[in-house]
C-alpha cells in the first residue's frame, strides 16, 4: 500500500485525478462520436448514457485507489456519508451535458479532492480539445503540463468574458465582450489559462460545478467567489452555491462592484 505524507497528498492526488479524468474523457469522446441516449433527470436537467458511463468509470478508478475518501457526484444520490470523511472526491462526470447533446465541444470532466472545506487537488479535462487543466494546493496550475496564469485587465472596456450575454447586458455596455460555453468548470479553466479574462454566471451552481475549477484558477493567480465576493466552502450539508464570479484580482473587484449595482 502506498503511504503518503500529509504534505504530499495534493500532488499525489493531482496525478490520480489527471489519470481518471483523462480515462473518463476518452469514454465521453467515444460516445460523442458514436451517439448516446439522452433523457431528463428532472425538468430542464438533461443526462445521457455518456454521463452515466463516465460516472461509473470515475467511481471505479478513484475509489479503488482511495477507498477511504468520501464521494459526491452529480450522478450519484448523496447519502450524506461524505460528511464523515476527511477527504472527499467531488465529481462532475460531464459538466456541460447540453453542449454534448448539441454537438458542441464545450463539455468537460471535473474532479477534485476536497479537505477542510477547500479543494486541494483538481483536474478539468475537455476530451474533444484535449485540454487537461490540473492543479494541486500550493503547487500551481497547468494546462497539458505547462504552467498557466490569469491575465488581469484594469478595465472592463475590452475585457473578454465567458457567460450568458443576455443576462449581463450592463457589462457589454461597459465595453466587455461575452461568449457562451456550457461547462462552468471549463469556463473558469479558460480564465485560469489566460484565454479569457473572466467568467460570470446568473445562476446558482453546485459543489461539483466549482470545486475543481476554483483550485485551478486560484493556483493560476485568480479568484473565484460568489458574485458578491463571498468565498465558497465545500463539504457542507447543502451543496448549492450562489452564482460564481472568476477573474484576476483587479478585474474580479471591478466585476464584483459592477454586479452588486
Amino acid at each position: 500500500m502506498l503511504i503518503v505524507s500529509p504534505l504530499a497528498v495534493p500532488d499525489v492526488d493531482r496525478h490520480l485525478l489527471d489519470e481518471a479524468a483523462r480515462e473518463a474523457g476518452q469514454l465521453l469522446a467515444r460516445y460523442y462520436r458514436d451517439g448516446a441516449k439522452a433523457w431528463e433527470k428532472t425538468r430542464g436537467h438533461p443526462v445521457t448514457e455518456a454521463d452515466m458511463a463516465a460516472e461509473a468509470c470515475l467511481s471505479k478508478h478513484l475509489l479503488a485507489a482511495r477507498p477511504g475518501y468520501g464521494w459526491l457526484s452529480e450522478e450519484t444520490e448523496d447519502d450524506g456519508s461524505r460528511l464523515t470523511q476527511t477527504r472527499v472526491f467531488v465529481v462532475d462526470p460531464m459538466d456541460g451535458t447540453r453542449a454534448f447533446i448539441k454537438r458542441r465541444p464545450h463539455f468537460s470532466v471535473s474532479v477534485a479532492v476536497v479537505e477542510a472545506g477547500q479543494p486541494i487537488a483538481a483536474a478539468v479535462y475537455n476530451p474533444l480539445t484535449d485540454e487537461m487543466y490540473s492543479a494541486a494546493k500550493g503547487g500551481g496550475a497547468t494546462l497539458n503540463g505547462k504552467a498557466i496564469s490569469v491575465v488581469d485587465p484594469r478595465d472592463l472596456d475590452g475585457a473578454k468574458l465567458l457567460g450568458d450575454p443576455d443576462a449581463f447586458k450592463s457589462l457589454i455596455a461597459d465595453g466587455a465582450s461575452i461568449e457562451r460555453r456550457n461547462s462552468i468548470a471549463y469556463r473558469i479553466a479558460l480564465v485560469a489559462s489566460g484565454q479569457f479574462d473572466g467568467a460570470v454566471s446568473p445562476r446558482p451552481k453546485s459543489d461539483w460545478d466549482l470545486a475543481a475549477a476554483q483550485l485551478i484558477v486560484e493556483e493560476a493567480g485568480g479568484r473565484l467567489t460568489d458574485r458578491y465576493g463571498k468565498p465558497y466552502v465545500y463539504g457542507q450539508a447543502s451543496i448549492r452555491k450562489a452564482p460564481p464570479l472568476a477573474a484576476g484580482p483587479r478585474l474580479h473587484a471591478l466585476l464584483r462592484d459592477r454586479l452588486s449595482q
